[in-house]
């Protein structure tokens, strides 16, 4: 974990290497992607919570499959994983969907999948956008960590370039709130705190036009979950 005290930047330590390194070791199943948490007692409804605060998120914005609420018609899913998000979420709401996911084994079965467009086995750090596709919804969700700040700010940049002039990013991501950013060497990821999200998107020249707390989830100690929608800068704002 990193030291308050030091001066050096917490994203400094991550490796792209060791980052892949540790999830090619990792099971393609729930558990593997949510770190063991659903075989644990008593978190069983951790992947139902996750889901529906997401759903929310986006009814709030207008976005969802019934009660009025409109589809959309292209998708983007950033840190794919197994597909969990992908299926409970995206592909109910959005006519394609295209996956960006760094280790293949994960997106084994997302291939072929009815819905799903594209599947990208790179990582975000690397991957370029389709000059002709545009995007309603782009949904990055516990995965940012593993890019250093320059990195996520390009990476957003983008996105920002094939978003539609209404379209929206959705970032989902645990926050420190230890009061600095901290380095977790098992994965070699940085968790940040709100105010160095904030500069990144500031950076990235995205305006960050509603953010929402997730509940619902046991205490993990130091660290909110927590749902931002990002615009292009020049978007009207709107709270909730």
């Amino acid at each position: 974990m990193s030291n308050p005290d030091d001066s050096t930047p917490a994203d400094s330590f991550i490796s792209k290497e060791d980052g892949l390194k540790y999830w090619e070791g990792i099971s393609a199943d729930v558990n593997g992607m949510l770190g063991g948490i659903p075989a644990v007692q008593g978190f069983h409804g951790i992947l139902r919570t996750d889901l529906q605060g997401s759903r929310t998120f986006l009814a709030k914005l207008g976005i969802g499959s019934k009660n009025g609420r409109h589809k959309v018609i292209n998708a983007l899913e950033g840190g794919a994983g197994i597909g969990r998000v992908t299926e409970g979420l995206l592909l109910p709401i959005a006519e394609q969907v295209d996956v960006v996911e760094p280790v293949a084994k994960f997106t084994a079965e997302l291939q072929n999948k009815p819905g799903v467009r594209t599947v990208s086995n790179v990582g975000l750090q690397d991957w370029q956008p389709t000059e002709d596709v545009r995007y309603d919804l782009i949904w990055v969700q516990w995965c940012v960590g593993h890019l250093t700040d320059i990195q996520l700010v390009e990476f957003l940049g983008r996105c920002q370039e094939v978003l539609n002039p209404d379209g929206i990013i959705c970032l989902k991501e645990n926050q420190s709130t230890k009061g600095y950013d901290d380095f977790d060497e098992e994965d070699s990821s940085v968790t940040r705190e709100d105010t160095k999200f904030r500069s990144i998107f500031e950076q990235a020249n995205l305006k960050l036009i509603a953010t929402e707390l997730q509940r619902g989830f046991p205490e993990t100690g130091n660290i909110d979950k927590r749902l931002d929608r990002l615009n292009r800068e020049n978007a009207c704002e709107e709270r909730y």
